[in-house]
């Protein structure tokens, strides 16, 4: 159900939900310490052990396999951090057809287990997250302690050693000054907004990161009951500004030009088509364009330099790609 292919639970403002367990083996140093073989090692156990259940069907990829866009390009659809694209040596990931489930084999830590859905779906990619992390528990010895929990190569994840989050498209309350202020109140409830690529990203076409930042002294499904209580008050609170937003002739204005330039124009950044998407999905979510919500999605993943790089197969100028970038938008918007 690849996430940017599907509309999910309230998916005109929840783009989509990623929950991520990370764990460590005891028998091996953190990753910062591993040697090539030792990574190695590591993934292709993982895979024997995945291997046994069926029902997964996940896809053993050999990181230094990769070209450079292939692996970048994996980084823009969230399916790896841009961190583990930066290092393949050694580093393996095991990835379902649909893209739903990605394990990054020594990332930051030896296992990082991940889901991502449609909308707003925390509590459907707990689960699948929890039942991958049981079947790789019954046969692997993890790194934990009984006072502080999992133990992780960052002290800040250590405990569930759990990072979950909703990717939120918040135009209303950005455009009326409320993001400040709601980053602070979040903080205070231990979440966390960012850009939408997490920490140190920035914020591009109105869109946050909305995660959990507490991982001690909580269990997992406090945590993901917390961040969806949050998530569904933020989603209120858009909702109700762009009713108003909306009754601004000079942002309908703005809603309009947005879509007439996608629909003709010859060359389109992809910093350009990502705020043009930001203004077309507040018109198609309040009924004035008749445009599939997913397409847009769809489109806003697809078209990412690395992607585009990737599905060409050869590296394109940035004029080659603008060019690529908005004939495609065009046949897709026709």
């Amino acid at each position: 159900m690849n996430w940017y292919k599907n509309k999910g639970n309230e998916g005109d403002i929840v783009l989509s939900t990623r929950v991520r367990l990370a764990r460590n083996l005891t028998e091996y140093p953190f990753p910062i310490r591993l040697d090539e073989a030792q990574r190695r090692d590591i993934g292709n156990t993982v895979k024997e052990i995945l291997d046994t259940d069926k029902t997964l069907k996940l896809n053993f990829i050999d990181m230094s396999s990769l070209s450079s866009a292939e692996t970048v390009s994996l980084a823009e659809k969230h399916l790896i951090s841009p961190e583990f694209a930066c290092d393949t040596l050694g580093r393996s990931l095991l990835l379902s057809d649909d893209e739903d489930i990605s394990i990054m084999i020594c990332e930051e830590d030896h296992i990082r287990i991940q889901t991502v859905y449609p909308g707003l779906s925390l509590e459907e990619a707990f689960e699948t997250a929890l039942k991958i992390d049981e079947i790789l528990e019954n046969k692997l010895s993890y790194a934990f302690d009984e006072n502080l929990g999992y133990l992780t190569q960052c002290p800040t994840n250590i405990g569930t050693a759990l990072r979950a989050s909703v990717m939120l498209h918040l135009p209303a309350l950005n455009k009326k000054g409320a993001m400040q202020r709601l980053s602070t109140t979040v903080a205070k409830l231990g979440l966390t907004l960012r850009g939408s690529y997490g920490e140190g990203s920035e914020v591009s076409g109105d869109i946050y990161q909305l995660s959990n930042q507490v991982t001690l002294g909580i269990s997992e499904e406090a945590a993901i009951k917390n961040l969806n209580s949050i998530a569904m008050q933020i989603i209120a609170q858009e909702k109700q500004a762009r009713a108003l937003l909306i009754k601004d002739e000079d942002y309908l204005d703005r809603i309009y030009r947005a879509y007439g330039i996608l629909k003709s124009a010859y060359k389109l950044t992809s910093k350009e088509l990502i705020n043009l998407i930001s203004y077309v999905r507040v018109g198609v979510s309040e009924g004035i364009l008749d445009i599939p919500a997913e397409k847009l999605r769809e489109l806003t993943v697809l078209l990412q330099p690395a992607t585009l790089n990737a599905h060409s197969g050869k590296i394109l100028t940035q004029t080659e790609r603008d060019i690529l970038r908005s004939q495609k938008v065009r046949e897709e918007l026709a």
